[in-house]
């Protein structure tokens, strides 16, 4: 038996999703939790593995079981053994050839930067802050230029295992909130910190450090070494996943309200 799980959890309490020999990742704490209510050792697989201080609002697994439990026994009874920071938000039985990330059709991150003076206190750890005032006009303009398919090379971390660097964004928005910039970015497949590699670029286009076209610049020169700095990774948010309506899950992309969190 197959079954989804769709979880949300707060990064920075995790040393990311991936299961370490020492412990400390999401998938760990996932596994162990399940793991016991189905009284036998229990792997997972995710949608897409966060980095360390990267949270999610949707994240999507599967994992294959012999026990036969209701799904509440899935949602309550794995909540009640994991720990704070991490929950399970609804269970549901798939067919066995679902496969939460080969079948995934989309993904979606959203990342959250405090634009103000004074750094974040409410919020630390929970976005991204930077103190001089962005231009957000031209941080659109610039996203713009990054939709399509494209070589990403500029914004593909060094230690990226992914077969190639061309991948298509089919979305990349950055919208105000007051002291608040929400970047939204969705496609097939991301690189290895593409999204906090993107969000440096145009923080770096904000505050007047290059035009809009130098992100076109960029792409063209797929060279990481004349891109900005990777972002941090504490206003990232792994914020839902595309797939087939014929899976019928509860919650996919778009099920989720992406609010301020």
């Amino acid at each position: 038996m197959r079954i989804a799980l769709g979880l949300e959890y707060e990064g920075s309490r995790f040393c990311g999703w991936q299961s370490q020999a020492r412990g400390g990742a999401v998938q760990d704490a996932v596994e162990a939790a399940i793991s016991r209510i189905a009284d036998a050792t229990t792997r997972v697989v995710c949608a897409g593995r966060t980095d360390a201080g990267v949270h999610a609002l949707a994240q999507v697994v599967h994992f294959d079981t012999q026990a036969p439990r209701p799904n509440s026994a899935w949602v309550r009874g794995v909540n009640a053994l994991l720990p704070e920071g991490v929950a399970v938000r609804w269970a549901q039985p798939v067919p066995d050839e679902f496969h939460a990330r080969f079948s995934a059709r989309g993904r979606h991150y959203r990342y959250f930067l405090l634009n103000r003076p004074e750094r974040p206190g409410l919020m630390a750890r929970r976005v991204g802050w930077f103190h001089r005032h962005l231009a957000e006009d031209a941080m659109c303009e610039a996203a713009a230029l990054l939709l399509g398919e494209h070589d990403f090379s500029a914004f593909r971390a060094v230690e990226c295992q992914a077969k190639t660097p061309i991948k298509t964004l089919r979305r990349a928005a950055v919208v105000r909130r007051g002291d608040m910039l929400v970047f939204d970015f969705e496609a097939s497949a991301f690189l290895h910190h593409m999204v906090r590699n993107l969000v440096g670029a145009l923080v770096y286009v904000g505050k007047g450090a290059h035009p809009p076209s130098w992100v076109g610049e960029l792409l063209a020169g797929r060279d990481r070494a004349r891109a900005a700095p990777t972002f941090e990774a504490c206003g990232l948010y792994f914020a839902g996943v595309d797939y087939d309506p014929a899976w019928k899950l509860k919650v996919g992309a778009g099920d989720t309200a992406l609010v301020l969190p």
